[in-house]
């Protein structure tokens, strides 16, 4: 198979003189933009990068519709970590501006969208400019189609191992062995998995992210919205309080959502916290063999074809193995009806769900319309954690109807796998503590209450009502 070079950005014309000459004109037309620039525009830019703070889909793997805040944000990480502090026009620029991908234009100069060549600091080019790795920029790597078929496969195996621990967590907290949660109780069979995917996220989706991306941006990908978006769950959730609605307990409705909330939110903070901590003991520890940490670093980082390829190799194998071992045991346990038949089911579908939730997550920032509006509501995974929601109270209305083994066994493996891995509390959480960190805190309640009136409200009307009209067991 033959590998092309992935250049992110297109060949641009041009030297440094030419960047010099600009560079005088583009400082001065920083200051007028630093007074002509309304605050709307910073308030825009902030509501974006909260609003993608989980994730943003497929938009990572092309540069065209990649998130401008994401790409400015990535700057500047990327010129603090050199120990480059850029010039206060360039931070306004850098917050204010974004380039153009387009080459008609790659050669124009705007104190709106400057070039990241055409952005000039006295301390250092190389705060910004990202173009001095000539082996970088030479890297061979995957076409991009199948770069795409290897960021699906990475979500596929990643999200059935988080099926697989959710199930775990539900077991090992539940009745058979702690007796911590149940379906009847506001500690809900789900809330274990909820908390530590939280935590998690904490580690690899906010603190250890980047490191992880240095070394595979699919990895990255793979670990926080196949893995911990799957080992996490808000249909059950939801689905658990629509259960104790139908029974008249109504007190365990409201704690069930209080508490799920804020231990779920006080678990990412916990996670951030101390991955936080662990990161500079690392630091602490390993200043004295910098270099050989930095070796160490670019031995395994996926960064040309032949790596891509073995690393899709060994996850294509994973992915065999593991629906080879699913389709066996449920074809096994099928007609027994047994809780295994729904787990070995469930694995089965729960990569679907991953990747409708990561396409979906491409809306996120987008906000409605081409004006934009309401850009700080992540809509991508608002849709998704409803959708799951609302399935899953048509197929938890389909079981009380039809109360057979087979229907049982079917639709509650869709719901455990499908369902769960459409829906996520660690994404969800992850723009929840986003929220409460911006400029608007109040954005956060704003955005949990849409989420779960609207999940709660449309499953009472699919699961609930049919309940209680029908008088289903």
């Amino acid at each position: 198979m033959d590998c092309e070079t992935n250049d992110p950005e297109p060949r641009r014309s041009g030297s440094f003189s030419r960047m010099s000459s600009a560079g005088s004109s583009l400082r001065k037309r920083s200051f007028s933009l630093s007074r002509a620039v309304p605050s709307r525009v910073d308030d825009d830019l902030e509501s974006e990068t909260v609003s993608e703070a989980g994730d943003i889909g497929d938009r990572a793997l092309y540069g065209n519709t990649y998130s401008e805040s994401g790409r400015l944000q990535d700057s500047f990480d990327n010129a603090i970590e050199n120990g480059v502090v850029p010039t206060p026009e360039g931070a306004l620029l850098q917050s204010y501006g974004f380039w153009s991908r387009d080459p008609a234009v790659s050669n124009t100069v705007s104190p709106v969208t400057p070039l990241p060549e055409e952005i000039i600091s006295p301390l250092s080019t190389d705060a910004i400019i990202h173009t001095g790795d000539e082996k970088q920029e030479n890297k061979r790597e995957l076409p991009w189609l199948l770069e795409y078929i290897s960021c699906l496969i990475h979500l596929a195996v990643f999200g059935i191992l988080g099926v697989l621990t959710r199930y775990l967590l539900r077991n090992l907290f539940g009745p058979g062995v702690v007796g911590a949660t149940s379906d009847e109780s506001y500690m809900y069979f789900d809330l274990p998995s909820n908390m530590v995917g939280s935590f998690l996220m904490g580690w690899f989706g906010i603190v250890f992210k980047a490191d992880i991306s240095k070394v595979s941006d699919l990895l990255a990908i793979g670990l926080t919205t196949g893995y911990l978006g799957s080992l996490t769950t808000f249909s059950g959730w939801n689905q658990t309080m629509l259960d104790l609605s139908v029974e008249g307990q109504w007190v365990f409705v409201v704690l069930g959502f209080l508490i799920g909330l804020f231990l779920s939110e006080y678990s990412i903070i916990f996670g951030v916290e101390t991955a936080k901590g662990f990161k500079w003991l690392l630091k602490r520890l390993n200043t004295s063999s910098e270099h050989d940490i930095s070796s160490s670093k670019s031995n395994w980082k996926v960064d040309n074809c032949r790596r891509h390829l073995v690393v899709l190799v060994v996850l294509v194998l994973m992915l065999a193995l593991l629906y080879g071992v699913s389709g066996a045991m449920e074809k096994r346990e099928f007609n027994g009806g047994s809780s295994g038949a729904q787990l070995w089911l469930a694995c089965m579908v729960g990569p679907l769900g991953v990747w409708i939730r990561w396409f979906l997550a491409r809306f996120n920032g987008r906000g409605l319309g081409r004006a934009g509006l309401l850009k700080w509501i992540p809509f991508g995974t608002l849709i998704a954690n409803v959708s799951a929601a609302c399935i899953m109270a048509a197929l938890a209305t389909v079981k009380k109807a039809v109360k057979t083994k087979n229907c049982d066994t079917i639709a509650t493996g869709v719901q455990f796998g499908l369902m769960g891995c459409l829906s996520t509390v660690s994404t969800f959480i992850a723009e929840f503590h986003a929220m409460r960190q911006s400029k608007s805190p109040w954005r956060a309640y704003a955005y949990a209450t849409i989420t779960i009136v609207i999940s709660f409200g449309l499953g009472t009307l699919i699961f609930s009502v049919p309940v209680w009209t029908k008088g289903y067991d």
